[in-house]
C-alpha cells in the first residue's frame, strides 16, 4: 500500500513537471508571437511616417482650422513660423524619442546591425555617404536617427545627422517628428551650418545616389549611383570634413520594385518627378501585414547590416578646384570599392560578386 502511495506521488509530481512545461512552451510561443507582432507594428508605423505623414498632417491641420477648434491649428501654423528655420540650424534632436522602445522592435524585424570598423575622433566633422539607396533607406534611419544599434556607443562624442529631401520639413508635425530623431535637410544652409557652427564631433550622413539611385534598387542588385555625385566631396573639402564610406548589405533585398527600361514611359515619368519634386514614384512592394505569402507595404524581414567604413582625411580648401574634387571623389569611390569587397562574403554575397558603380 505504501509503495502504491509512493508510486501516486511520483505520478503527481511528474504530471505536474509536464503541465509546468508545458506552460513555459505556450508562455514561451505567446511571448514569441507578441514580439512579432510588435515588430510588424513599428515597421508599419515607420512605412506609413514616411508616406503619408506629412500629407496627412497638413490635411488634418486644413481641416482643424475650418472647425471650432481653429484656434488650436493657429497657435501650431504661428509656432511654425517662429520655428521655421530651425531645421537648417541642426534641428531638434531628442535623446528620449531616439531610445523608444519602438524603435529595438523596428531593428529586430529585419534584423538590422551596424558594424564600426574604425574609430572617428571627436575632433573631426565627418560626412558619411551611405549606398544604396533602397526604396526607403531602412537602414540608414535605424542606424543614425535611433539608438537602437547602439551608434552612440559605437561612436562616442560622435553626433550623426541623417540629410533627407527638404520639401519634408515644410510638412507640419512631420516635421517635427523627423527633427526629433536627428534629421535634418539635405540642402547646402543646413549642412554648412552644422559642419562650420556646431563645433566639431558631427557627422552628417548624406544618402549619395538619392532618387535617382532608388529606380534601380531589386534585390539581388548591388549597384550605387556615384560616378557623377561630386556635391558632397566639394562640401567635405569647403569644411575640411572627412569623408566616410558606409555600405549597406541587404538593403535592396526588403523590397521588390517594378524597374522600367531606359527611354520607357514609366522611366520618363519617374524621371520627371525627380526632376520638378526631388523624389521618384516607385512600384513597388514588400509582404502583406498578416500574411508573408500576400502583397502589402511591409518589407520583407531579411538581414540589413551597415559597415561603416574608415575615414579619409580631407584637408580644408575655401575654394576648392574640379581637380581636388575629382581627385578626393576618385578616392572616396576606390575607397568604398574596397570596402564592399571586404565585407561582401562575411554578409552572404558570393566573392564573385561586383560592385556596380554608375
Amino acid at each position: 500500500q505504501c509503495a502504491n502511495v509512493t508510486s501516486f506521488i511520483f505520478l503527481s509530481l511528474g504530471t505536474g513537471s509536464n503541465i509546468l512545461s508545458a506552460l513555459q512552451d505556450l508562455f514561451w510561443l505567446l511571448k514569441s508571437k507578441v514580439e512579432k507582432q510588435l515588430q510588424i507594428i513599428s515597421v508599419l508605423q515607420w512605412v506609413l511616417t514616411f508616406l503619408i505623414m506629412g500629407i496627412a498632417c497638413t490635411l488634418i491641420l486644413m481641416y482643424i482650422l475650418c472647425t471650432d477648434c481653429w484656434a488650436i491649428a493657429a497657435l501650431y501654423l504661428a509656432w511654425l513660423v517662429f520655428d521655421w528655420n530651425t531645421p537648417k540650424k541642426g534641428g531638434r534632436r531628442s535623446q528620449w524619442v531616439r531610445n523608444w522602445a519602438i524603435w529595438r522592435y523596428f531593428r529586430d524585424y529585419f534584423p538590422i546591425r551596424l558594424v564600426k570598423t574604425h574609430n572617428l575622433l571627436t575632433t573631426r566633422n565627418y560626412i558619411f555617404g551611405y549606398h544604396p539607396h533602397g526604396i526607403m533607406g531602412l537602414g540608414a534611419f535605424c542606424n543614425f536617427s535611433t539608438e537602437a544599434t547602439g551608434v552612440s556607443q559605437k561612436f562616442p562624442g560622435i553626433r550623426p545627422y541623417l540629410a533627407t529631401l527638404a520639401g519634408n520639413f515644410r510638412m507640419p508635425i512631420l516635421r517635427d517628428y523627423l527633427m526629433s530623431g536627428g534629421i535634418c535637410p539635405v540642402n547646402r544652409d543646413s549642412i554648412d551650418y552644422i559642419l562650420s557652427e556646431n563645433g566639431s564631433g558631427n557627422a552628417i550622413i548624406i544618402v549619395v545616389g538619392g532618387a535617382a539611385e532608388s529606380l534601380n534598387c531589386t534585390p539581388g542588385k548591388n549597384s550605387v549611383t556615384l560616378k557623377n555625385r561630386k556635391g558632397f566631396v566639394k562640401l567635405a573639402l569647403r569644411h575640411g570634413a572627412d569623408l566616410v564610406p558606409v555600405y549597406s548589405f541587404g538593403e535592396n533585398e526588403v523590397y521588390k520594385q517594378v524597374i522600367f527600361e531606359e527611354g520607357s514611359w514609366g522611366r520618363w515619368v519617374q524621371k520627371k518627378f525627380q526632376k520638378h519634386i526631388g523624389f521618384a514614384p516607385c512600384i513597388f512592394h514588400g509582404r502583406g501585414l498578416f500574411s508573408s505569402n500576400t502583397w502589402g507595404l511591409i518589407p520583407y524581414s531579411k538581414p540589413i547590416t551597415t559597415v561603416v567604413g574608415e575615414p579619409i582625411t580631407i584637408p580644408k580648401i575655401d575654394n576648392p578646384s574640379q581637380k581636388d574634387v575629382d581627385f578626393y571623389h576618385s578616392m572616396y569611390v576606390d575607397s568604398l570599392i574596397k570596402l564592399f569587397d571586404k565585407y561582401k562574403s562575411r554578409f552572404g554575397l558570393p566573392e564573385t560578386e561586383v560592385l556596380e558603380v554608375n
